[in-house]
């Protein structure tokens, strides 16, 4: 085959502000197993995958850590090649788990921890199954975001992984969520999966404890590509509602 020169260079012409792009923050959740189910459980393709084509389509750099580092696993029916066929439809998922380099990126994740907060100017913390068991008493994953929302950053959270939000609490010892207008993971969506497994699922509800919080939850039904924004804080409904939110980080960010 003949060299084709430029291959570096043909990509979609992106009008943007400044040449210095953005960097954005991916959290998934480190696998574990589901106390109520006893499922192996981890992240949501699509809370990833969608928003990370969104970012990268406008030339961010996107740096995918977890609380723990290393290794991280889907969610099996968020796997479009899954035989139960339940996200069969995602062509994004199916493009970046098909892409090699991607699917490293997934294979040795950073630990939080490590990270220099100070060069990341947005953070987008994903959902998944895993995060229901994990991110809600994770000290590390608490602090991050309110480092973000404290710095004046975009801090953004999608479906479960809006339980990351629930107990952050800021430097002056008020709640984060109180008194702010967020979604996630819906009571509607959540009797959906109850039914769908055959038992409660998940340890407790989202939208519940927001409320609970003093936040205004809000949502749009059952499945519905759903986002809002409160100032600098973005949180999405579910797994349908990833470019939804990495949109209204790219509006935040202004450049």
């Amino acid at each position: 085959m003949a060299t084709v020169q430029g291959a570096d260079r043909h990509h979609e012409i992106i009008d943007v502000t400044t040449s210095k792009r953005p960097k954005v923050l991916m959290v998934l959740a480190n696998p574990t197993t589901s106390t109520t189910i006893g499922w192996r459980v981890g992240f949501w393709a699509a809370e990833l995958t969608h928003p990370y084509y969104e970012f990268t389509r406008v030339r961010y750099d996107v740096t995918i850590a977890s609380p723990d580092g290393g290794k991280v696993e889907l969610d099996a029916l968020s796997d479009p090649r899954d035989e139960s066929k339940w996200s069969a439809d995602d062509l994004i998922s199916m493009g970046f788990l098909n892409t090699p380099e991607l699917v490293a990126l997934l294979d040795d994740t950073p630990r939080l921890a490590d990270l220099d907060l100070d060069e990341l100017d947005a953070i987008v913390v994903c959902g998944g199954n895993a995060p229901m068991f994990l991110f809600r008493q994770n000290e590390e994953l608490k602090r991050t975001i309110a480092a973000f929302y404290e710095a004046e950053k975009p801090t953004a959270l999608l479906c479960h992984g809006v339980s990351a939000l629930i107990d952050v609490q800021l430097s002056d010892g008020s709640f984060l969520a109180t008194g702010k207008t967020v979604t996630g993971f819906a009571n509607v969506e959540e009797d959906y999966l109850d039914t769908a497994v055959g038992q409660k699922v998940m340890p407790y509800r989202i939208e519940d404890e927001l409320r609970a919080r003093g936040a205004n939850f809000v949502q749009g039904g059952l499945f519905r590509n759903f986002a809002v924004r409160d100032g600098r804080l973005i949180t999405g409904q579910q797994q349908y509602s990833g470019l939804k939110v990495a949109e209204l980080v790219i509006a935040a960010l202004g450049i």
